[in-house]
């Protein structure tokens, strides 16, 4: 499979806070999720397992092998496939991804999906440090590729990492199999669509460096700068825009440096101005998820998450992990087994109807709102009319004219 149009839109911000940056003594992570406007996201809550030893288990588009025990996991999701956008496990590990292009071409082939390797890593990992290498290690037997949208016209890129727990985060950049990653342990951060891993690398691929030298896209001389080296030399319009709204993202965090709250990223997240909160042509925000991780590990971790698109217009709904909590159906799509357009070759070569009952409710509600708001717009139009009649008369009643 090819990557579609180089201009093709396709956005994503993520952002965490870690004390002293935030107001309270919690890591608080947040992220948009930036699809093709019309795709549903649900929200899916995936109970904690125990596995046949040797068995198999089916992602996106192909099998790996399974682990003995996974942790309970809620994901947001892009409901015609296995992986996430974003989710959280039990043990207060977030992740997000981004799509991201490098110098590195992007697969042909098959493989696990960023968001594949974002949910295997929340299932697998009880450490934001372990799921770095969790993403490592399968990046390593199984690589990355695939179409990452539900259209007969493959859409694929690399990806970008924001991982969290209750003490610290880390960005994790890749390209093809090969990756930098970056410990925070303090302040604030965001990723958009471009690397941002300079020469401040806590871990990397054994083959990161020598790769890119055997390649002539660095010398072996000097500081390794890894944005530097890996980002493309011409930049297509996609990552310009992010360029942008990453710098909008740095500014608004740094303006709320140590104060830093749930409701502070929220805000973040339904800033139209900056385009963080995206509605532009044929991609906007599907959906928003903002997590509190405290540090005091006797605290429950607190998920909030939209299921529907646009979160300026949406309710950020709570989700806490405890003792018998279940999937609610209202944010869970129709399924649709064998005869799943994802399922039968070629792929997506027809269309289903995937919404589910909180995205169906939240369009007839976002419908109203727009009847009304137009039906407002044509009052006012002719208020400002009546108004601009009424002066009219009384200018000619001052002057002794006429109005026609």
């Amino acid at each position: 499979m090819a990557s579609s149009s180089p201009d093709a839109p396709c956005s994503c911000d993520c952002f965490v806070s870690v004390p002293p940056a935030s107001a309270i003594p919690a890591v608080i992570f947040a992220k948009n999720s930036d699809r093709p406007r019309d795709e549903v996201q649900e929200v899916v809550f995936i109970p904690a397992g125990t596995h046949v030893p040797g068995s198999r288990l089916q992602c996106t588009y192909i099998e790996v092998e399974q682990v003995g025990k996974t942790h309970a996991v809620i994901l947001s999701r892009p409901s015609w496939l296995w992986g996430a956008e974003m989710g959280a496990n039990e043990l207060g590990v977030c992740i997000g991804n981004e799509a991201v292009w490098t110098k590195e071409p992007v697969g042909q082939g098959e493989a696990l999906l960023g968001m594949d390797l974002l949910r295997l890593a929340l299932e697998r990992s009880s450490t934001a440090q372990e799921a770095v290498h969790v993403i490592a290690g399968l990046l390593d037997r199984y690589g990355q590729g695939g179409s990452c949208r539900e259209d007969p016209e493959p859409f694929c890129y690399h990806n970008t990492f924001l991982l969290a727990d209750r003490t610290e985060a880390w960005v994790l950049e890749t390209a093809g199999s090969l990756w930098a990653a970056q410990r925070i342990q303090g302040g604030a951060r965001n990723i958009s669509n471009q690397l941002s891993i300079g020469t401040d690398i806590s871990a990397e691929h054994p083959e990161l460096r020598s790769h890119a030298k055997a390649q002539g896209w660095w010398t072996g001389q000097g500081l390794f700068d890894f944005a530097e080296v890996f980002s493309l030399t011409q930049q297509p319009v996609r990552m310009e825009a992010a360029k942008a709204r990453f710098r909008a993202g740095c500014e608004m965090l740094q303006r709320h440096q140590g104060n830093i709250t749930a409701e502070v990223m929220m805000g973040i997240l339904r800033d139209k101005e900056s385009g963080i909160c995206m509605d532009s042509g044929g991609f906007r925000t599907t959906a928003s998820m903002v997590s509190v991780l405290p540090q005091d590990p006797t605290k429950p971790c607190v998920h909030f998450l939209t299921a529907t698109p646009d979160p300026s217009r949406s309710v950020f709904k709570p989700f806490i992990f405890e003792v018998g909590v279940s999937q609610s159906p209202q944010v869970l799509s129709p399924t649709f087994g064998a005869q799943d357009p994802v399922r039968i070759l070629p792929r997506f070569q027809t269309r289903v109807d995937r919404r589910h009952s909180l995205y169906r409710g939240h369009q007839a509600a976002l419908g109203l709102m727009e009847d009304e708001q137009e039906q407002a717009q044509q009052l006012r139009k002719k208020q400002q009319r009546l108004e601009q009649e009424g002066l009219e008369a009384l200018r000619g009643l001052l002057t002794g004219e006429q109005t026609p």
